[in-house]
């Protein structure tokens, strides 16, 4: 698989990378259990930070696009060719606009939609 990355894109670098590794996966080009370089090794490939490889793969990985097998390595998950049509953050932040819209009517400011929504994410509510 060829990666390329365009950092002139306003498009951030690590959802380029999730793009490319997505389509490769929902064309067939990158088979279930097929081994991804390691971050580093991609990194230096692309010369980029492997801090945005690393993001880039938790995005795949939450999609289930991807699997991380501990110290064996990152690999195609079995059903990532079904998984890489669905892009779960799109789906969140619809339903999230909405909300946060909902709220706003009500009255409440943006900081106080903020404390409770991550007094709702720690479970606190």
């Amino acid at each position: 698989m060829q990666i390329s990355i365009d950092e002139r894109l306003e498009e951030p670098v690590y959802l380029q990378l999730a793009t490319r590794i997505r389509d490769a996966v929902r064309t067939g080009e990158l088979k279930p259990g097929t081994p991804l370089p390691t971050i580093r090794q991609l990194a230096a490939d692309l010369s980029i930070n492997p801090n945005t490889v690393a993001k880039a793969y938790r995005y795949l990985e939450r999609d289930l696009v991807i699997e991380t097998r501990g110290s064996k390595g990152t690999f195609i998950h079995q059903n990532g060719r079904t998984h890489s049509r669905i892009d779960l953050g799109a789906q969140a932040a619809p339903a999230l606009a909405r909300t946060v819209a909902a709220l706003r009517e009500l009255g409440l400011t943006d900081s106080e939609i903020r404390n409770a929504f991550v007094d709702v994410m720690k479970g606190q509510l």
